[in-house]
């Protein structure tokens, strides 16, 4: 093909991607800004020539344009991405809560997968990964300069397979191997208990399609337990990565009643939209404490960001992620789909997330209790012919319970007494 003949297919491909309808010109911009940019166009046209005629080996066309497209998308940032159909294929069977894999939320940072969360119960919760850790290798290969797509596809794989992660993790002397076997991953996006009775605990992992609704119904179980009363709920947002975007707005929505929950602005005029909460307050008004950390991340910084701002909740934990941006999935003629970020989201009071995540009402790092014996210490109890309590029956297992909580799950028992606190307070 000689290169006239390229640059003419060029123009056409730019023509027919970018119809003058969807080119704006901002306003004060000169009429020039709407043209094509012939030049770029011709090296792109000369870069494939030269390719097609000079390569080691010889490349089909639809290959190299597909790296073309690719290279476009993945130079963007961490989240916008070229899918393959299989690939677009196995994001929509995620967003409706099982696929094939480990059990990992990731994104790429210099060039290497960075973990948003790991997904409760899965392959990589039980292994440990961390929010935060950098996979460099995946079965010794190197992952520097590998595309998003193409790494989670390589993440993925049959169930009972294996795949060795070499990991770099902050405060590690040095890089971790860590050999996980693939599984069917069904996420059970929303878990509840009542912890004692009139404080319950709701535990959302990700924002599936059925995650609202499954919300509602825990939270009318809970109720009922209670008796119709609840003195306090604590909504567990940690290692929450995101998810579907109108899920996290439902979830938010089910704990305020009216105002705005968020709204996202990009560069075109229809990226501004504007989402309100109905006038209903479903938890009737429970007094909440909100659990997060740097893996709760998109949908869960929408929640928790619109909670804090309604001062509907408090937060408690570590500030999160930061991934405050829009990814619109896009099909294409031929069954792929580009993920493109189009907005960036920002709570009702108009605070920006994105690189910036959303600080907690109260920090706490991740802290674990260890028991400890003191036999020095002498009680009531220890003293000879003490009078015995009455009502040991009824309180035995208290002070045992709130121990144990707190060895399990430090943060849980802290956000449970502080709940505990403010019902003191506001009692009669």
């Amino acid at each position: 093909m000689k290169l006239n003949t390229i640059l003419s297919a060029a123009v056409l491909i730019a023509v027919f991607c970018f119809p003058p309808a969807a080119v704006v010109a901002a306003p004060g911009t000169p009429a020039e800004a709407d043209e094509l940019p012939l030049q770029e166009l011709r090296l792109l046209t000369e870069v494939y020539g030269r390719i097609k005629r000079d390569y080691v080996e010889e490349i089909d066309d639809a290959e190299l344009f597909r790296a073309a497209v690719r290279g476009m998308l993945s130079e963007l940032d961490p989240h916008s991405d070229y899918l393959d159909p299989e690939a677009y294929a196995e994001l929509q069977a995620g967003t409706r809560g099982e696929f094939g894999g480990l059990g990992l939320e990731v994104g790429m940072e210099d060039g290497f997968i960075k973990v948003i969360a790991p997904i409760d119960d899965t392959p990589a919760s039980r292994a440990g990964i961390l929010p935060g850790d950098l996979i460099t290798r995946l079965d010794g290969s190197p992952v520097k300069g590998m595309n998003l797509s193409d790494a989670v596809k390589k993440l993925r794989g049959e169930p009972g397979s294996s795949i060795e992660l070499t990991i770099v993790r902050e405060g590690a002397d040095r890089p971790l191997s860590i050999t996980l076997e693939r599984a069917v991953i069904q996420v059970q996006s929303v878990r509840y208990r009542t912890l004692e009775p009139g404080y319950a605990y709701i535990r959302i992992s990700q924002f599936q399609e059925r995650t609202a609704g499954d919300l509602r119904a825990a939270l009318e179980e809970l109720q009922q337990e209670a008796d119709g009363a609840l003195n306090g709920l604590i909504l567990d947002l940690r290692n929450n990565p995101g998810g579907v975007l109108n899920t996290a707005v439902g979830v938010a929505d089910v704990f305020l009643a009216g105002g705005k929950i968020v709204y996202t602005e990009g560069r075109v005029d229809g990226a501004r939209l504007d989402f309100e909460a109905a006038p209903i307050d479903l938890a009737y008004g429970t007094p909440m404490v909100v659990l997060v950390n740097r893996g709760s991340a998109s949908g869960s910084e929408i929640v928790a960001g619109a909670l804090q701002d309604h001062g509907r909740a408090v937060l408690m934990g570590q500030a999160t992620f930061g991934k405050g941006s829009v990814q619109n999935v896009m099909q294409l003629q031929d069954g792929s789909a580009m993920k493109l970020t189009t907005a960036r989201y920002y709570t009702p009071l108009g605070r920006p997330i994105q690189a910036e995540g959303i600080a907690p009402d109260i920090e706490l790092e991740v802290l674990q209790l260890t028991k400890v014996e003191d036999e020095s210490r002498v009680m009531e109890a220890d003293l000879e012919r003490h009078l015995e309590r009455e009502d040991d029956a009824e309180h035995g297992d208290e002070i045992p319970s709130a121990a144990a909580l707190a060895r399990e799950d430090y943060a849980l028992f802290a956000a449970l007494n502080l709940l505990k606190g403010v019902h003191v307070f506001r009692r009669d």
